[in-house]
């Protein structure tokens, strides 16, 4: 079945435009309880969380609201991260978790994201499901009245609990004493919360991106932007930087010497440790299909095995729980301990991979150095106006036939539509990055002419 609103993460676009306006916030509000209601039978409790984007106000009450005129009870937690409401989730006993937030994209932009009661976001079915009902006619009639009507109230301790959950995942006989640490929340929703995970650990920390307007996330600072921490973690003279996206459900690192150590050479760190330790479920990592060659055979050379997925978040939990497994993760940054957390969680990552240094006694760059062999690999976007499926671009798969015959087994081609963009991806593995570019570029054109 087509999805009509939902992404590989929720619902997300021009806030105010298109499918994120209030009034589409207000009927999704109204599909989630309304959903809930047919499998609870108190009241649905639902937390609605948010990162620190203007447009968040606009959601929150309009989410509020339908939730409300279901007869639903709202817990407000004001901005947090995406795996803090996750959190919030289990631990409140809700029906739903509601996060606004567009992650990593621009201020204009906004989404809406949902978990369950267990803390794991919505299977495709269930968010097709509310795609029916935010269309049908059953959330305008038979509302409550009166008394049935909801109540919403402000979770005012929400940020002390994530702040806790977070830390008890750190081991507990160690400390982050005497490390010096760069914490770049992007001005996004980790901006208080963040800091103090790690300066009530112990650390020292110099905080940047932790000045939102409701304008300016993600803007120069945080995961997308790693140059900001890399400064400051070499003028502070840090031990490492922690760079967060938007919604902190991401990080990327930067080592001791301003250099950037991404989601893949973060997952080979702790993969071959937690293989190493006899702690790596099936001796399996998962990541997706953007995740570098260099990773795959780090996991092998190790003893372990790497399974990929689709691209998403989503797709790397979805994996993890029908294959019995721990830890996975994206090139990007999202990683997933599903020992400690139900969805990608950047401060969590940030925590086992602190432990895995202070345990080994040696500086992120040695062990980012010496832990994978990356092959050249090269990613470039497009923008266009319409999309159409992949199998009908005829002289994009022409393209990309003809790439893949120069290639033979010494390297891999990847096309796909984004899942949250209007954004065609082209990834190229090979041994020759100056080559590689060029063929990705010829796809691209391709694609060009398919699209006129």
């Amino acid at each position: 079945m087509a999805r009509k609103y939902f992404g590989t993460d929720g619902i997300r676009g021009l806030a105010n435009a298109g499918v994120m306006t209030p009034e589409m916030a207000f009927r999704i509000g109204l599909a989630v309880t309304y959903q809930a209601r047919q499998r609870v039978t108190h009241p649905p409790r639902v937390v609605i969380g948010k990162d620190t984007r203007l447009s968040g106000y606009l959601f929150e009450t309009a989410l509020a609201s339908g939730v409300c005129a279901m007869g639903g009870r709202v817990l407000l937690s004001g901005p947090l991260p995406t795996p803090a409401i996750a959190h919030l989730t289990t631990s409140m006993r809700a029906d739903v978790g509601v996060v606004i937030s567009a992650s990593h994209n621009a201020f204009p932009d906004n989404g809406i994201k949902l978990f369950g009661p267990d803390g794991f976001k919505l299977p495709d079915a269930e968010e097709e499901a509310l795609e029916a009902l935010i269309d049908g006619d059953r959330l305008d009639a038979g509302r409550p009245t009166g008394v049935d009507i909801g109540r919403a109230e402000r979770l005012d301790d929400a940020p002390g609990r994530y702040v806790a959950f977070v830390k008890a995942t750190f081991p507990s006989q160690r400390s982050l004493d005497g490390i010096r640490i760069v914490v770049d929340a992007a001005h996004g929703a980790a901006y208080r919360t963040a800091p103090l995970v790690f300066s009530e650990l112990g650390a020292e920390v110099h905080a940047i991106g932790v000045e939102p307007n409701g304008k300016n996330i993600n803007a120069g600072f945080g995961a997308l932007h790693p140059e900001a921490c890399a400064r400051a973690v070499v003028e502070r003279g840090a031990h490492l930087g922690i760079a967060l996206d938007g919604d902190a459900d991401r990080v990327i690192v930067v080592d001791e010497r301003g250099n950037e150590v991404d989601g893949d050479a973060l997952m080979a760190l702790c993969a071959t440790h937690l293989l190493a330790t006899r702690r790596l479920k099936k001796r399996t990592l998962v990541a997706t299909v953007m995740s570098n060659l260099g990773l795959e055979r780090a996991v092998e050379s190790a003893g372990g095995k790497l399974l990929r997925c689709s691209v998403g978040d989503r797709y790397v939990v979805e994996t993890l729980r029908r294959r019995g497994l721990s830890f996975g993760g994206e090139q990007s940054g999202h990683l997933v301990f599903l020992d400690h957390a139900t969805t990608g969680d950047g401060l969590v990552a940030a925590l086992q991979l602190l432990a895995i240094l202070i345990e080994r006694g040696r500086p992120l760059s040695e062990l980012a150095a010496s832990i994978m062999e990356r092959v050249p690999q090269v990613l470039l976007n497009a923008t266009f106006d319409a999309r159409r499926p992949l199998d009908s671009m005829l002289a994009t798969q022409k393209s990309i036939a003809s790439v893949e015959k120069k290639l033979g087994k010494n390297g891999r081609v990847l096309v796909r539509w984004s899942g949250t963009e209007p954004k065609l991806r082209v990834m190229i593995e090979g041994p020759h990055e100056g080559r590689i570019e060029a063929f990705a570029r010829d796809i691209l054109a391709a694609a060009e002419r398919d699209l006129r």
